[in-house]
């Protein structure tokens, strides 16, 4: 490929990546993982009830069960009050 007809040799594609993973640095370790689980906190109260039910629910099917979740009818758990907050200097 690469002497003949003086067509370079094909070099293989990377994606774009704006920013490079290895570059950043975390201000804290926690902002490493963005799921809800690793939040930590109470397993009974209303966000981790409807965690587990939508998890698993993947497109189209994601607003019908989310909008069901947001009626009364949904008995979720405990509704706290506590903040996970992570400070910045």
């Amino acid at each position: 490929n690469g002497g003949k007809n003086g067509k370079k040799p094909r070099k293989s594609n990377t994606p774009f990546q704006r920013i490079k993973a290895d570059s950043v640095q975390f201000h804290d370790e926690r902002l490493k993982d963005n799921a809800f689980v690793s939040k930590g906190g109470s397993t009974n109260d209303y966000g981790a009830r409807a965690n587990a039910d939508l998890i698993v629910t993947r497109g189209d099917g994601f607003r019908k069960e989310k909008n069901k979740k947001k009626r009364g009818s949904y008995r979720g758990g405990e509704i706290t009050m506590q903040s996970h907050s992570i400070k910045f200097d």
